[in-house]
């Protein structure tokens, strides 16, 4: 047969479209030519494949070899098709069976040894292929990560000629099994943060809704500690959710962690730019909100980010995606992120340092602090739902200070307002939508006519007027209430600090 169709996966973002490579062998003077829209690195897969096939004890046929990666206008890059190219010359010559290949889909790159080498992005090819109904064959490395696509038949080959046989049903390549994740490791934990009783409140708060949090106070209060904890007490992971997350990794040619089923906590440092922050690039990845998909994404020292940077968050706080556009092709990535934040309240760092309000050592003027908090615009301070100041703690009273509760106490509590928020509406209170808030957050005419006119003497807007309902929500789910009463509402409207700020 002088025609072999192998199927393959390409990829575009978080995403595995197919590829059907089709190999046709004609007369003429021998040559190999790769059509489909190829990139650079596709191209140069016929010097690649040609060797791993010599050097596997193979025969290259000398013969006119046209190879066809379809759909035409779908951009191919990489040297993933090695694998799926190498085996289409070798059924079309009649080298191997091609009975199996309507069954299996290839991913893989070839060293000119025969030996396959992993590639990115197997995770959602896997996931893909699941869904298909194919099997799939890919490099020993990236057979682990393969194998969280519990529902597809995934194939560990080591080399080209393992493959062959396993074509001939000679010996069979090694199935790679799912792999559960090993027990939690230990997370930062809660008690170890002494006093702050507001600032545990409000990271309780941000937990059980998927609230936005914005820690403000001096140097050393304890703003970083306090979200480091949060990860330990936010509920479990579901298993859709990590692959998503694992997914997004994958793309990135990371192994999320062998602890797959953990939130991810990111950190980006405040020099980041925007790309590193939303991703980009020629061929556009990932950035740091897409990996801190499913996670926290914690931003320390917000306002010593570019503010270009900080904007270019708005539209992903809202939406939980990212569309980064280019000229062939536009790409979406994940983008569902819990943001806590953290910064001074002054450019020295020092007002309001003491529990008191007052601090001698801050010698700002009242201009200079404005325009230190006009860093942060207002849209983007009106999408964080939390604003919590965090003083210092005098020695005597840290001392002193009892014990505080273990992360797995306030992680139950947290767990049980979340399956309460999912049986009403299917989702956490911070993304409900204008419908669901006039559902699900009904006030009485008193309680309407006081959030009325708290919103007027605090000049919030309307989409700050909807975050303090949905924290008003989350609080009175905490406290296993139905309705939305009036402490729940001033309790919400105490965490806008910054809205009523010199």
């Amino acid at each position: 047969m002088s025609l072999a169709i192998v199927h393959t996966r390409a990829q575009l973002g978080v995403e595995a479209p197919p590829v059907t490579v089709e190999v046709h062998l004609s007369n003429g003077l021998p040559s190999l030519a790769i059509v489909g829209m190829p990139e650079t690195a596709v191209k140069e897969s016929k010097d690649r494949v040609r060797s791993a096939i010599l050097n596997s004890h193979l025969e290259f046929p000398a013969r006119r070899i046209t190879v066809n990666l379809a759909p035409a206008d779908l951009p191919k890059e990489g040297g993933r098709y090695d694998l799926a190219i190498a085996i289409g010359i070798l059924a079309a010559s009649g080298q191997v069976p091609d009975e199996r290949l309507g069954e299996l889909e290839l991913i893989g790159e070839l060293a000119l040894s025969g030996e396959v080498r992993p590639v990115t992005g197997t995770l959602p090819a896997a996931l893909a292929a699941g869904r298909a109904g194919h099997g799939l064959i890919v490099a020993a490395a990236n057979a682990p990560e393969a194998a969280l696509a519990r529902d597809t038949q995934t194939y560990s080959a080591d080399n080209l000629l393992r493959v062959c046989a396993h074509l001939h049903r000679r010996s069979e390549l090694p199935t790679a099994g799912f792999r559960t994740a090993p027990v939690r490791r230990t997370q930062a934990e809660l008690a170890d943060v002494k006093g702050q009783q507001q600032a545990k409140r409000a990271l309780e708060v941000a937990a059980s809704g998927g609230h936005n949090l914005l820690m403000f106070g001096p140097p050393g209060t304890g703003k970083t500690m306090l979200a480091s904890r949060l990860p330990g007490i936010l509920p479990a992971i579901d298993e859709h959710d990590a692959l998503e997350v694992a997914a997004v990794y994958s793309v990135c040619g990371v192994e999320h962690s062998p602890q797959w089923l953990e939130r991810p906590f990111r950190a980006p440092h405040h020099t980041a730019s925007a790309a590193a922050l939303v991703g980009g690039g020629t061929q556009p990845r990932p950035g740091e909100i897409s990996l801190a998909h499913g996670g926290v994404l914690f931003l320390d020292e917000l306002p010593e980010f570019q503010r270009q940077v900080l904007e270019v968050l708005r539209e992903p706080l809202e939406s939980g995606e990212i569309r980064i556009s280019r000229a062939r092709a536009q790409t979406c990535y994940p983008a569902r992120f819990q943001l806590i934040a953290a910064m001074n309240p002054c450019p020295c760092g020092y007002y309001g340092g003491s529990s008191t309000g007052s601090d001698t050592r801050c010698r700002c003027t009242s201009e200079q602090i404005q325009r230190y908090r006009n860093k942060i615009s207002g849209p983007m301070l009106d999408r964080i739902d939390l604003h919590v100041p965090v003083h210092n703690i005098p020695p005597s009273e840290l001392n002193q200070a009892p014990p505080g509760e273990p992360s797995s106490a306030v992680q139950a509590r947290v767990s049980r307002t979340v399956a309460i928020q999912h049986q009403r509406q299917g989702k956490p209170n911070a993304q409900m939508n204008s419908k669901d808030i006039e559902r699900y957050c009904g006030l009485s005419n008193d309680d309407q006519q006081f959030l009325e006119a708290a919103v007027i003497r605090l000049g919030l807007s309307t989409r700050s007027y909807y975050r303090v309902l949905k924290v008003a929500r989350t609080l009175a789910d905490m406290a296993q209430l139905e309705p939305i009463s009036r402490p729940q509402l001033a309790e919400a409207l105490a965490f806008r600090a910054l809205d009523r700020a010199p």
